[in-house]
């Protein structure tokens, strides 16, 4: 503990550091241990909250398919897989898109045109979830019932994903919505990874004899690949908590199903919509455990991208 309190709070001598530098400093190592305590207090809450649905089902809790809080039956399973499955439908739509707009304000647009269009995918970030949801419900849900899900239906039945009747409300239109949500987000970090790519990389490129679409390959796309799966690593961790947007679009139905087409429930959505009806301590504990669940969920994605980062920054190094 010594060690600890001198590695935030050692003095210094008057000679070497002014009394307001060292106030500055000893502000800045409090706030350091504030995001600290915050952090370890949320894991505290989370787990304590969790322990008696634990104690009950035990870690069977989070393989179980049953959510019936009028029989004290819980199981976290169906919001897991609807968490995961809407999050990855919307980073199949979204980051193509993304990164292809990145590409474009940074390399091809010319700058009258490339700012109002990168002005306005940002202001897609400003956009509340809830106004999103509303959209969503009353513009989007009966297009996708109307012509999206009929079209798949008709030309992709053959996979099992885009099997069932065309409801508009589901885990495609959440999906749907999430992508939305989730492009100003990519493309902003990628377009900030482009734009800090040395300019003499590209020239060297375009020296060596290459077309502009493969230096935009070489020089930009495989330079910055490591940037870029750190925007689609923020994008899926925007998904997986998204709430109110999710909500109103997935159908809040626990069940597992392959099909996009049928209603399902996330982790977040289910919080939301149970929250203020929880009345039993397992009932609230089982909520307390699926937030823990997202939390650990959230936090295995960003360990495993900061990995993925890590391993692909030494490769483009050798």
């Amino acid at each position: 503990m010594k060690k600890v309190f001198d590695l935030f709070f050692k003095k210094h001598k008057a000679s070497e550091v002014r009394k307001s530098d060292f106030a500055f400093v000893f502000f800045l190592r409090c706030l350091a241990v504030l995001v600290i305590l915050i952090f370890a207090s949320l894991i505290y809450y989370l787990w304590d909250g969790s322990s008696a649905i634990l104690k009950h089902s035990g870690w069977g809790f989070f393989l179980g398919r049953e959510w019936d809080p009028n029989s004290d039956q819980f199981g976290a399973l169906p919001f897991i897989y609807g968490t995961l499955l809407t999050s990855v439908v919307a980073l199949v739509i979204a980051a193509p898109i993304a990164i292809s707009a990145a590409i474009l304000l940074t390399e091809i647009a010319v700058q009258k045109i490339a700012k109002p269009f990168g002005f306005l995918i940002e202001m897609l970030a400003a956009i509340p979830s809830v106004v999103y949801g509303l959209w969503g419900i009353f513009v989007l849900a009966p297009f996708v019932r109307d012509y999206i899900q009929p079209f798949l239906g008709k030309y992709f039945s053959f996979l099992p994903f885009f099997k069932g009747p065309p409801f508009g409300i589901g885990i495609f239109t959440a999906g749907l919505i999430l992508a939305i949500m989730i492009l100003p987000t990519i493309t902003a970090v990628c377009r900030e990874v482009f734009l800090a790519i040395p300019t003499s990389l590209r020239e060297g490129v375009l020296a060596l004899g290459s077309t502009r679409w493969e230096m935009i390959k070489t020089a930009v796309v495989e330079a910055g690949f490591s940037g870029i799966l750190a925007a689609i690593a923020l994008g899926f961790g925007r998904a997986m908590g998204e709430t109110m947007a999710v909500t109103m679009l997935i159908g809040n139905r626990p069940d597992i199903s392959l099909s996009l087409f049928s209603p399902g429930a996330t982790m977040a959505s289910v919080i939301a919509n149970e929250s203020p009806e929880a009345t039993s301590n397992l009932h609230v504990s089982s909520l307390a455990a699926i937030g823990f669940a997202l939390f650990l969920v959230s936090l295995g994605v960003s360990g495993l991208a900061r990995l993925i980062t890590k391993i692909t920054k030494r490769r483009f190094a050798k």
